[in-house]
């Protein structure tokens, strides 16, 4: 009897003991100031770097500020030194100046066709050329792949006359064909293609094959519609690129029925007078169909950057 009472006490001792140091530590806990936001956003609505960041967005897009208040002004203005900051008032007479140009329409059209025809091939052939180097192995697929990569070291002005020779034998000098031809591929696309491909599960394309999917079905019908972000960067990037491109079609191109925008444009410049109100709005014409695309797919080129580096 006098044993039992002893462990009842002491177990009622330990029992008491357990439940006031709970109480102490819950009371310690509430005692404890609740954790705040980061202390970089108790004063701040957004983050710090945009401080930094602001500043030189602003920075650089001064020159297409510029661009188009210099579009609105008159050819008075914009040579007036010093030059004036700020239009006295909206003069759209280099808008109908290049409006009313009987050309500029036509250019407008190759410049369009040629942008599509580029982008359409290599959307295709980059993919078809990805797919092979990412899925398929054959002999000598690395020197092939290094070779490729290498001729993206190569400047353009040590290619720019046999490129030209070779057009010259095609017969297709001062023709759209000869600013087609050599942009149906770049390595560039290529290997951006094969990189997001390389990012890919396997088992995708394996259960397909199971199924009896060939090669070319389950390219076009799982990985391609799986790789939109890259696709959406390769059309980006060619369309700039072709659409911006000056030097080939001055080499190319002789005949003002088969210039590009930027080739017309230097019409507008002549070597003792230069309607500059004519160029400025000439050039936001041009620019406004390059910042529209890479604006609607800014995402999807963000995400492609990200997810083509997961895989060597």
């Amino acid at each position: 009897m006098t044993a039992t009472s002893t462990s009842t006490s002491t177990s009622a001792s330990s029992s008491s003991s357990s439940s006031s140091s709970s109480v102490s530590a819950a009371a310690s806990v509430s005692a404890r100031p609740a954790a705040g936001p980061p202390r970089g956003r108790r004063w701040l609505p957004f983050s710090p770097w945009h401080l930094l960041l602001a500043p030189l967005t602003l920075i650089f897009a001064i020159p297409l500020i510029w661009l188009l208040l210099s579009s609105v002004m008159s050819n008075a203005e914009i040579n007036r030194f010093p030059p004036a900051l700020w239009p006295s008032g909206i003069d759209l007479g280099g808008y109908r100046y290049v409006l009313g140009n009987a050309m500029f329409p036509r250019w407008f059209a190759n410049s369009l066709i040629v942008s599509v025809v580029a982008v359409a091939s290599n959307l295709l052939l980059g993919s078809l050329g990805g797919y092979a180097f990412a899925r398929m192995r054959f002999a000598g697929s690395r020197v092939v792949l290094g070779l490729m990569l290498a001729t993206m070291a190569i400047p353009f002005q040590l290619t720019m006359i046999p490129t030209f020779l070779v057009m010259k034998r095609l017969g297709l000098i001062d023709t759209l064909g000869a600013l087609i031809v050599p942009s149906l591929v770049t390595p560039f696309a290529v290997f951006l293609l094969r990189q997001f491909f390389l990012s890919l599960p396997r088992e995708l394309e394996e259960a397909a094959w199971i199924d009896g999917c060939s090669r070319l079905r389950v390219l076009f019908l799982i990985v391609l519609p799986l790789s939109r972000p890259a696709l959406s960067t390769v059309a980006v990037l060619t369309f700039l690129t072709t659409w911006n491109d000056l030097t080939w079609p001055l080499i190319a191109i002789n005949h003002d029925t088969q210039y590009t925008l930027q080739l017309g444009l230097t019409t507008f410049q002549g070597q003792h007078h230069t309607q500059w109100s004519a160029v400025m709005a000439g050039n936001v014409i041009t620019v406004l169909p390059v910042l529209l695309a890479f604006l609607f797919a800014q995402k999807s080129f963000i995400q492609s950057i990200t997810s083509s580096g997961l895989k060597g």
